[in-house]
Parts: structure tokens; C-alpha cells; sequence
């Protein structure tokens, strides 16, 4: 299988720092053509590589490397309701969603680079309340499919745990007594693992780790596709 990732070099990383430090439309302009070559290209390449290697773990998540439109994030921050008007993110993110999904909120695969803060992992981000509702009847109605995806070893030693911001109280319609009400009360469901291993990253072999974590979450995936009447 031909491999076009070579890793995510020193000026990646260097790129973001400065940016972190020069977060204005003046600074990035005049290092605009960096950003092409130092960021965007080596995101397509890793986009390019997990595509075929996404195959194993789903035919039904698509890589597109396109920096616009495509599996890459746009730098460009939307600050129009925000009290930070920095321009731009200080992180390279990347999804692969599902095939039927269309924004951001749909199950998918996800990466974060960012200088101390980067992680990978699946899951689905803040859905929209009725395939919110879907997820929750799952996990209310089939408890013992639920209780086969968190207490999967593989997924355990990857995560620990399923992850994703709480209600205070149970939702509406589901019993305060179900066995896993701290699950129901999730708004999201996502597998994270955190690393800080630069070394690796900067290698080919961190294209390899990050499948790796991707198959580990194959059962909160498949559940959660299982909910949404997608396939897997």
C-alpha cells in the first residue's frame, strides 16, 4: 500500500506556535504560502493514506482531501457570536464522517493537532436532538448491546471510557433509574485518546496509530450507526 504521510515535521508544529503568538490577519497573510506547504500538504497526505486504511474499519466513512470543503477543518474561526476575535484556530483538525452525515455533527473519526493538545478518536459531536433521541432509545431499550460496547477490553484499554458533555437531570422520557441514566443524560458520545508523544507524530508510524485507535472504537461507532439506521 503506498504511503504519501511521512509525519508531521517540526514546522507544523512551529507554524502553530507562532500563529498562537501572531493570531492576526497581517501575520498570516505573510505567511500564507507556510501554511499551504507546512500544514495543508501534510494533512492531505495523512487524508490520501487513512482513506485506503479507513476501508478496513468502515466502507461507509469517507476521507476527502480537499482543505476547503473536504476531510480538513478550515483555519478561519467563526468569531461573528464570540467574545474571542481571533481569526484563526491555533490547531489542524480532520473528520472522517460517515457517507450520510453532512456536517460536523455526524458520526465520524476525528484528530486534533494542536502543540499540548492532540488527540484521536470516534464518536458523534452535539447531534441534532432527534438522532440524539435515537442514540438514547438504543442504549434505554437494548441496555446489554450498550453494556457490550463500554466494557470492551479493547476499547477500555484505549479510553477508559465513553466521554461527552452531561445534562444536569435525566432527559425527558427516560427513567432515573435506568442502569446507565449517566449515559442517557450524554449530549455526546466520543472515544478520545490523548497523546503527547511528538516523537511518533513527526513519523510515518503515527498514521498506523492513529488506525489503530480508529479500530478501537469500532463498537461505540457501530452502536451509534446502529441508532441512526446507518450501516457500518
Amino acid at each position: 500500500m503506498t504511503t504519501y504521510f511521512k509525519g508531521f515535521k517540526d514546522e507544523f508544529w512551529q507554524f502553530f506556535e507562532e500563529l498562537s503568538e501572531n493570531n492576526n490577519r497581517e501575520w498570516f497573510a505573510e505567511n500564507k504560502e507556510r501554511y499551504k506547504s507546512d500544514i495543508v500538504t501534510p494533512c492531505m497526505d495523512f487524508i490520501v493514506d487513512m482513506g485506503e486504511r479507513l476501508k478496513d474499519i468502515s466502507p461507509h466513512y469517507t476521507a476527502i482531501p480537499k482543505a476547503n470543503g473536504g476531510s480538513m477543518f478550515r483555519i478561519y474561526r467563526d468569531a461573528r457570536f464570540s467574545k474571542d476575535k481571533r481569526p484563526y484556530k491555533e490547531n489542524a483538525g480532520i473528520q472522517f464522517r460517515h457517507k450520510l452525515g453532512k456536517d460536523a455533527h455526524a458520526p465520524g473519526f476525528y484528530i486534533n493537532l494542536k502543540p499540548g493538545d492532540m488527540f484521536y478518536g470516534g464518536g458523534v459531536w452535539s447531534p441534532e436532538s432527534s438522532a440524539l433521541s435515537e442514540i438514547r432509545d438504543r442504549i434505554a431499550y437494548y441496555p446489554k448491546k450498550w453494556q457490550a460496547v463500554i466494557e470492551d477490553q479493547d476499547f477500555i484499554e484505549h479510553f477508559g471510557e465513553i466521554k461527552g458533555s452531561s445534562l444536569k437531570r435525566p432527559p425527558r422520557g427516560y427513567d432515573a433509574d435506568h442502569k446507565y441514566i449517566e449515559d442517557l443524560k450524554r449530549k455526546s458520545f466520543f472515544a478520545m485518546k490523548n497523546s503527547t508523544d511528538l516523537d511518533l507524530v513527526r513519523t510515518p508510524e503515527f498514521l498506523d496509530e492513529v488506525v489503530n485507535t480508529f479500530e478501537a472504537t469500532s463498537p461505540l461507532m457501530a452502536f451509534i450507526c446502529d441508532a441512526r439506521g446507518f450501516e457500518f
